[in-house]
């Protein structure tokens, strides 16, 4: 009799013992739900913020770099810039550039708003207008790339434009960098339609006479 209640009492233990584990484990289960759902409010109430509208400084005459730093000090992020005389040089070191002027001008604006700079190098000066905001695209018809740099009448035709290139001076000189080179003439001639044929540019640098 003493070893069936011994038996008894620890099958008995063993159940409560089961039993209080399930609860455990029922318990901690519904414990995690409420904070995945928190999680997931918090991750959309980030998703509505909206842009601010602040005052956007004047960085004309600024180097590039202390014009970007102030204006995302600002609260302006979305930045870009552009060589103001219109030879689609890139910006590579902004220390080495300044500011000519800047769309949009100086103002209130909202923070999303896409502020872009027209510089020239530190050593230049700045043209009387800008002639850089964007290459002009061909379209149907040829534009007029004369005095353009070739790199820019280059991103202004179709990938596809078959393009020679040639010495205005009758050196018979590579060209090697195109942002350094000056469209003299060009075939076809501006206005003319453009429909796949090839084209030819005459050129010089830019510190040449055509």
């Amino acid at each position: 009799m003493i070893k069936r209640t011994t038996t008894a009492a620890l099958i008995a233990a063993a159940l409560l013992t089961l039993t209080a584990c399930e609860g455990t484990d029922t318990s901690s289960g519904n414990s995690s739900k409420p904070s995945q759902g928190s999680n997931d409010k918090a991750d959309t109430s980030n998703d509505t913020t909206k842009a601010e509208t602040v005052s956007l400084p004047d960085m004309t005459g600024k180097g590039l770099q202390s014009a970007q730093d102030q204006a995302q000090e600002a609260g302006f992020y979305s930045l870009t810039s552009h060589d103001a005389l219109g030879r689609g040089r890139m910006q590579a070191f902004d220390r080495n550039w300044k500011v000519c002027s800047q769309a949009p001008q100086a103002g209130e604006h909202s923070t999303d708003t896409k502020v872009d700079f027209a510089t020239v190098k530190l050593e230049e000066d700045c043209p009387a207008k800008d002639e850089g905001a964007a290459p002009e695209e061909a379209g149907g018809t040829m534009p007029d790339f004369k005095g353009k740099a070739i790199k820019v009448a280059r991103q202004g035709l179709d990938a596809s434009t078959s393009i020679t290139v040639n010495d205005a001076s009758g050196q018979d000189r590579m060209v090697l960098m195109e942002s350094n080179w000056k469209v003299c003439s060009q075939e076809p001639a501006a206005g003319a339609k453009l429909d796949g044929q090839p084209v030819t540019l005459t050129a010089v640098k830019f510190e040449e006479s055509c």
